[in-house]
């Protein structure tokens, strides 16, 4: 089966050692993301909402990047640094998975690389057409 990576253009992904997605036969698995905006700055400080719905619309650019669509996903990954705000992230991840239904985990974890994220989402797809 062929390898393909998708890479967002970040200029962490050669310095870890990681893709955005990395996409193999029909199978598409992205990468932790976060809220982050396409100017690099975090959207929504203070607002899981916020930040989860801009996660997911980068998991959506990965996706459309690797041929697949939020269809496809078939499990999500939410990290969370505060679990109590547990409805509004999944209030936003319900807008946009609503229909879809994937299998979900929330759990929540001390911190992210960056104190301001409040959430990192994984999301795995199998393109099914």
């Amino acid at each position: 089966m062929q390898r393909e990576n998708i890479s967002s253009g970040s200029t962490w992904e050669p310095i870890i050692g990681y893709s955005r997605a990395v996409k193999v036969g029909n199978q598409v698995l992205v990468s932790g993301t976060t809220g982050t905006g396409a100017d690099g700055k975090l959207v929504g400080p203070n607002d899981p909402e916020a930040q989860t719905l801009q996660a997911l619309k980068n998991i959506e650019m990965a996706l459309n990047r690797s041929g697949a669509e939020l269809r496809h996903v078939v499990r999500t990954r939410l990290y969370v640094t505060k679990i109590d705000q547990w409805e509004k992230i999944a209030r936003a991840h319900g807008q946009i998975f609503g229909e879809i239904r994937p299998a979900t985990t929330l759990v929540e974890v001390s911190r992210l690389i960056d104190p301001d994220m409040m959430i990192e989402i994984e999301a795995d797809a199998i393109i099914h057409e």
